[in-house]
């Protein structure tokens, strides 16, 4: 049975000192909650929150990282450096990297691959963007994205990545794709899985939702057979958003 997984990008938010207070507030509200937990703060407060969540059941989550392990990459943070902190997941193909800093398929797929050399998990986001919804390009494009972000990635590495399925026209918007939308796609997206490694993997893939996650959607989202979790963005900046949506009741 797939554990749901509700996950907190923090972006751009929160100095080191910020980030810990609200790590400690929300440890004290979802340490030993009932589905997986994981918080993404910025890279400069992955020290701080690490030692509040340390010995807790919230799992530290970075927003990002490199595609090499050292070297001349002016301004990157390296895989080495985020498990030094206590890092254990790592978001990676962000429709924000993707669309804003130009990431590609390609050096995406080097970093899942990096990522789970080094006994990270992988959060792999896919989606289309309006322009492709209206285009009836979205099988076309989640499939690709999928596809080539795992090339390379074994069976047995697979059971330690997440998908994330972002609608790009549904982050920070206030749109929410509905229930029948999005469980549609996390079909799409389970099928393909399907046919690249089997129906057992497929079957096993946690696939998050992520856009405009709120309280009052959460429910009928996760109602969805084949929505297993959420990855939050704005919400996850407030403990009144966030904590009903880490806790949210499946029944």
């Amino acid at each position: 049975m797939r554990i749901p997984y509700i996950a907190g990008n923090w972006k751009m938010h929160k100095t080191a000192s910020e980030a810990a207070a609200f790590a400690r507030e929300l440890r004290g509200q979802l340490d030993g909650a009932p589905h997986t937990v994981m918080l993404a703060p910025p890279f400069t407060a992955l020290a701080a929150v690490s030692d509040v969540l340390k010995d807790s059941s919230i799992l530290l989550g970075a927003q990002n990282m490199a595609a090499e392990e050292s070297g001349a990459h002016t301004g990157e943070v390296s895989v080495l450096m985020l498990k030094e902190l206590g890092v254990s997941v790592v978001i990676l193909g962000h429709s924000e990297r993707r669309h804003s800093y130009g990431e590609t398929d390609t050096l995406i797929n080097a970093k899942v691959k990096l990522a789970l050399a080094h006994g990270l998990s992988a959060i792999l986001c896919i989606g289309e963007t309006l322009d492709e919804r209206e285009a009836d390009r979205v099988t076309e494009v989640v499939e690709r994205q999928l596809e080539k972000g795992l090339a390379g990635v074994s069976q047995d590495a697979l059971s330690r990545v997440v998908i994330a399925y972002e609608p790009v026209w549904a982050i920070g918007t206030g749109k929410t794709a509905t229930p029948d939308d999005a469980d549609s796609v996390h079909r799409v997206i389970r099928n393909k899985l399907a046919d690249l490694y089997s129906k057992s993997a497929a079957d096993a893939m946690v696939i998050q939702y992520g856009g405009s996650v709120k309280p009052d959607n959460v429910v009928g989202l996760m109602a969805k057979p084949n929505i297993d979790g959420a990855l939050v963005g704005g919400a996850s900046l407030k403990t009144e958003l966030f904590v009903p949506i880490a806790r949210f009741d499946r029944a």
